[in-house]
This record gives structure tokens, sequence and C-alpha cells, in this order.
């Protein structure tokens, strides 16, 4: 088969999650195990590094790999989903995957697969393992695709876990209370493995506390919030932060979301303590990792600035504490009107979202081309109810066109809503 014709037939053999739901997700990790037996455990011929979370995981997975690929290791980075190209999910500092060994990899396996019938996850996470196998990567950062006790990537036994933070998302899988999400989301903590908190307070924080003080042996865990690694913060006009920190004074970071202050404190943790794991990463490889993470890494739709006068930013925020971050920043921002095209998925607390929406906006109701997405009709007629405005677009480019043309130079776009609204406005 071709590139194309190989991934067209991985859509149709194993759907993704992100474009139909719960319906292409399989519970348990039998499959996980098999695909890695079958693979010959190819996660063992390096380190990894496992960062999961519910919100901040992608940002923090790609801050880690920039600074550990300045620090001159051969760095792998598996995350998900992708926007633009399948092969975004799965890079070699900053390259993205070979197609060839993509076609390669299922005219080798395709029998097995279809033996087992995988989903379209434990694939992938069976190829990005296998590749940075045959790359001889020195090191792995392996984003969690949903959960983690559960999710494929668990196979793993890393030198460091990351929980970003805990939030309502994907409640119909992981549980409807915070603690029952924070256990699954737990569920990537091993023995003997440092295990850094990024946010954490109320109930998450006690659970993860009493579980630090549980009988269960060898768990090494900090919580990066209380070793207050930065001490000031300032937006730039450039749209980047810069992070005053005891070891990296002037830090600037290339991600301007307000969320990436939290996500920066983990990193700078992580970057401690894989420095006490005979990692050397030298202090420039900080700064340079932290300036140019987009450029090493490829990362698109945090806080992304896309053009001035208007001007315009996409975020991939789509649950409600993205969407919480998201409503603080722009309300930080200076502008006459605010534009928003907006679309959601199906499957979120859609009314929660909505209630955390500014009324005085012009709306732009519109949804993503995935079976999963909100049709647009019904977003407007829920948003309605909570005094916000707009027009209805059956497609994101026909709403992004729309902003854009009744926009001023001193208005304000954004797209959002969805991982995948974001991705149809970057096509």
């Amino acid at each position: 088969m071709t590139y194309d014709e190989t991934l067209e037939y991985l859509y149709r053999f194993a759907p993704m999650f992100q474009r139909v739901g719960s319906s292409a997700y399989k519970e348990g990790m039998e499959n996980s195990f098999l695909i890695d037996k079958h693979l010959n455990h190819p996660h063992q011929q390096y380190k990894t590094i496992h960062v999961g979370g519910t919100n901040g995981k992608g940002s923090t997975s790609h801050l880690l790999a920039s600074i550990l690929q300045e620090a001159g290791y051969k760095t792998g980075l598996y995350t998900s989903p992708h926007l633009l190209d399948f092969r975004e999910r799965i890079k070699v500092n900053g390259e993205m995957i070979d197609k060839d060994f993509v076609v390669n990899f299922f005219d080798r396996n395709k029998t097995f697969f279809e033996s087992i019938q995988p989903s379209f996850f434990e694939l992938t996470t069976g190829m990005a393992f296998a590749y940075f196998a045959e790359k001889k990567v020195d090191v792995s950062v392996i984003e969690v695709g949903l959960g983690g006790r559960l999710d494929c990537t668990n196979v793993i036994t890393p030198v460091l876990s990351i929980i970003t933070n805990i939030s309502f998302d994907h409640v119909q899988l992981l549980g409807n209370t915070l603690t029952a999400i924070a256990g699954e989301k737990a569920g990537i903590i091993k023995p003997g493995v440092p295990v850094i908190i990024g946010e954490a307070e109320g109930e998450v924080e006690a659970f993860f506390k009493n579980l630090k003080a549980s009988k269960v042996p060898n768990i090494s865990m900090v919580f990066a919030q209380e070793q207050k690694l930065i001490h000031s913060s300032t937006l730039l006009p450039s749209g980047y932060w810069q992070f005053e920190t005891p070891d990296y004074p002037g830090l600037i970071d290339e991600l301007g979301g307000w969320a990436q202050k939290e996500n920066a404190a983990s990193v700078l943790c992580a970057v401690n303590l894989l420095k006490n794991d005979r990692f050397t990463i030298p202090s420039e490889a900080v700064y340079r990792g932290f300036r140019y993470v987009t450029e090493n890494t490829g990362l698109m739709g945090r806080w992304q600035i896309v053009g001035q006068h208007p001007k315009t930013v996409m975020d991939t925020g789509h649950n409600i504490a993205g969407i919480e971050y998201i409503v603080r920043q722009l309300q930080s921002e200076e502008y006459d009107r605010l534009h928003i095209v907006f679309g959601m998925v199906n499957d979120k607390d859609i009314t929660s979202v909505l209630k955390l929406l500014p009324q005085k906006a012009q709306y732009y109701f519109t949804q993503a081309n995935i079976p999963r997405a909100l049709d647009a009709h019904l977003l407007a007629e829920q948003a309605a109810e909570f005094n916000l405005k707009g027009n209805i677009y059956p497609t994101v480019n026909e709403a992004f066109s729309a902003a854009k043309r009744q926009a001023a130079e001193k208005d304000f776009i954004f797209v959002g809503g969805s991982t995948f609204v974001v991705a149809d406005a970057l096509k």
C-alpha cells in the first residue's frame, strides 16, 4: 500500500476516538500488552518520561522534549491528537515519523493486528515505540492518551512521571468526581519512579497527599507548586512569558497562554529531577528549550497568534478548566470588539463551558469536519440561553472567513472550543 492507502486503511480499520468518540475506546490493556510483546518491548531500549493529566500535558511534553533536544539528547515525542498531519503524533528531534516507516510497519504487522482488533490509539502507540527504537533515541517523552491507569501508554516504566492537573473531562469514562478522575490519572504512578504533581488543590491535593502518605511502597512524589520555582511572571508585548526563577533569571517562554505558568513550573521541576538522575541539562538548553519550543517540536494551537490587525489567536483548550484560562486571558486583552469562532464536540460538558464564555462578543457558531462535532445549530440554541449571540456557519472555514471580513483592525478574533475547530482553521 502507499502511505495514503495505509492511512485510509488505518482510519477505517481502527477509528480514532478523537473523531468518533467513546465507540472507539477499548477498555483494558490486554491488547496493549499483546502488541508490546509482539514488537519485543521496544520502549525498553530507551529511557521514557510519562506525562499525564487533564490539561497541559501536550504543552508540558513539548517543552520537555525541546529542552532535551537542546541538551543534545536524541529525543522521541509521542502526543495526540494531531491537527494537520497524522505524523505530528510521532516525532524524533522535531521531525515527523517517516512515511515509509508507517507503510512498512503496517505491512509487517497487519495480520497480527487483524487477529486482535486493536483500537487506533493502541496501534499508533505500538508504532511510536517501535519507531523510537529503530531511530535509537536516547529518551522519549510519552503523553498519556486518556486517563492513565488503563491507557495503552502505561506499559512503560519511565524514569519520571508527571501529572499536570486534574479537571473534569471524559467523565463518562473516567468518573464524575475529581477524586475518581485523579485515581485514574494516578494509575501511571509506579514504585520507585518519581512523580511530579503539577497543579493540585482541595480534594485533588488531599487525594495525592494521602496517596503519598499511604503504605504503597516507594512512592516518590513532588508537588511542583510547593517548590516555588517561579517567583514572578510577566506577559511581554511579544505574547511570550518572562519568568524570574532562582536558576534561570529572565527565562522567556514562547508559549503565551495563561495556563503556561503552571506548565512551566512542572517542567522546571522535571529538569531538576532529571539532572539528579544523571541527565546533563545545561542552563542554555533550558533557555533555548523554552524560547524555541515551537520551532524545535512543531507545537501548534496553544494560544497561537496567527495574525495581527486584527489580532487573531487560536487555542485548543476545550474543557472547563481550559476555557476558564482562555476567558481570563481574553479579558486581559485590549480590543474594540471581540469575535469568537466557536465549536465543540458532542461529549463535553457543553452547558458548563457556555456559562463561562463572555457575553460581549460576536459569535460564529460552527462545527469541525468530524462525526463527533456538535451540530452548530444545537450549539447556537444552547448558547442563546446564556445570552451568547451570533450566526451559524456549516464549516469552520466559512465561520473564520466571516470573522475576518467583519473584524476591524483593532478588534480581536479568537478561534477555539475544540481541538478540531482549530485544526480546520489552521488548514
